[in-house]
C-alpha cells in the first residue's frame, strides 16, 4: 500500500512539472496632456509559469529621454514576499534621489528615502495582507480579474511610501475617454480627505491582462517639488507562454 501510495504521488509530480522559466517585457511611451513625449519606461520581468499562470519574480526598469542611448534613472523590483509587495530599488540620479523598500520581519516593511533636497527619511511600517506596494498594482489587477471584467469594486490599502503610510483605495470601473482600452479601471483614494488630495489614476489593460495604459501620477520627476503627471501607453514586446489572469 505504501508502494502505490508512492508511486502516484511520483506520478502527480512529474504531471505537474517543475515551473517554467517565462519572460515578459514591455515599453511604456510617457507623453504630456499636449501629447509631448517625456520619456520612455522599457520594463523587463523575469518570472515562471506556475499551474498555467505567470509569476513575476524580478522586474527591472529603465527610464529614458527621447532619442537617448543612456538611462536616467532605474527601478529593481523582486517579488519574493508577495506579487503584490515587491522589493523596490529606486534611483534617480537628475535630482539625486533614491529610495529603497524592504521587508525585514513579516507584516512590516522599512523605507530608506534620500529626498531630493538631500535629507534622508526612514519609515518602519506594519501592514495587512491586502496591501499593495508599488509596481504590485499590476498584479492585483490581475489577481482580481474577475471582479474587474464583472465591473466589481475592490478595496485595498495602497503604500504612499514618501508618508510612511497606507492608504484604502479602491479598484474600480471607470469611463475615459482619454483611454481606449479593452477594459478601464481607477484605483482612487476612499478616505473623504485623501480623495479631494489625489487625484485617481486610470488604468487600461488588454483582454489578456496586459497593461495598455496609465494615465496619472508618476514616479518620475518634473522638478524637485513635482513628480509627472502623464499618460504611459504600453506595448509588448515579449508574452510568457502562459496566461497573466486567473
Amino acid at each position: 500500500m505504501k508502494r502505490a501510495t508512492w508511486s502516484v504521488y511520483v506520478a502527480l509530480l512529474a504531471a505537474a512539472g517543475p515551473a517554467a522559466a517565462a519572460d515578459f517585457s514591455f515599453i511604456g511611451t510617457a507623453s504630456t496632456g499636449d501629447g509631448n513625449v517625456i520619456y520612455e519606461e522599457r520594463h523587463s520581468v523575469d518570472g515562471t509559469c506556475e499551474q498555467g499562470m505567470f509569476r513575476p519574480r524580478q522586474h527591472e526598469v529603465t527610464y529614458f529621454k527621447p532619442n537617448a542611448d543612456e538611462s536616467f534613472a532605474r527601478k529593481d523590483l523582486e517579488y519574493e514576499v508577495s506579487v503584490l509587495r515587491p522589493s523596490v530599488d529606486f534611483v534617480q540620479p537628475t535630482f539625486s534621489e533614491e529610495m529603497q523598500i524592504t521587508y525585514p520581519a513579516p507584516d512590516t516593511l522599512v523605507i530608506n528615502w534620500q529626498t531630493p533636497g538631500g535629507d534622508s527619511e526612514q519609515f518602519e511600517v506594519t501592514y495587512p495582507e491586502t496591501t499593495v506596494v508599488d509596481a504590485g498594482f499590476d498584479n492585483f489587477v490581475r489577481q482580481n480579474w474577475q471582479s474587474v471584467v464583472a465591473g466589481e469594486p475592490v478595496e485595498f490599502r495602497f503604500l504612499g511610501p514618501t508618508r510612511g503610510e497606507h492608504y484604502g483605495f479602491v479598484l474600480e470601473r471607470v469611463e475615459n475617454d482619454r483611454v481606449n482600452a479593452d477594459h478601464v479601471v481607477q484605483i482612487r483614494p476612499t478616505g473623504m480627505v485623501l480623495r479631494f488630495l489625489v487625484d485617481p489614476i486610470v488604468l487600461g489593460y488588454s483582454n489578456s491582462g496586459a497593461l495598455s495604459d496609465y494615465l496619472g501620477l508618476t514616479n518620475i520627476r518634473k522638478n524637485q517639488d513635482e513628480n509627472y503627471t502623464a499618460h504611459i501607453r504600453y506595448n509588448v514586446n515579449t508574452t510568457p507562454d502562459c496566461e497573466l489572469t486567473p
